[in-house]
């Protein structure tokens, strides 16, 4: 399964896709993290439903140093195959 994941807030220069790449290792899930022009940040995550479900949980609470105002998931069952997790700039 393929989540498109656009999260919304306090959530660029505080750390917030650091912690995004440790709990994508942690539940291992594959795709990538990166800081957009909106000030929002954006994450593929591929890897079993369930499992993408509960790292979206995750994220929606994200760091201490981050504030989480909203998030807005895309689901779709074309995976792009990735290997890995990482941040992307």
């Amino acid at each position: 399964m393929n989540a498109i994941i656009t999260v919304q807030g306090v959530v660029q220069g505080v750390g917030y896709r650091f912690f995004v790449l440790n709990q994508a290792r942690l539940y291992d899930i594959k795709g990538y993290v990166r800081n957009m022009p909106d000030g929002t940040v954006e994450v593929v995550a591929e890897g079993d439903e369930g499992i993408v479900k509960d790292f979206i949980n995750r994220l929606r609470i994200g760091p201490v140093s981050a504030h989480v105002t909203g998030t807005k998931v895309k689901w779709s069952d074309d995976e792009q195959g990735y290997t890995e997790f990482r941040l992307q700039h």
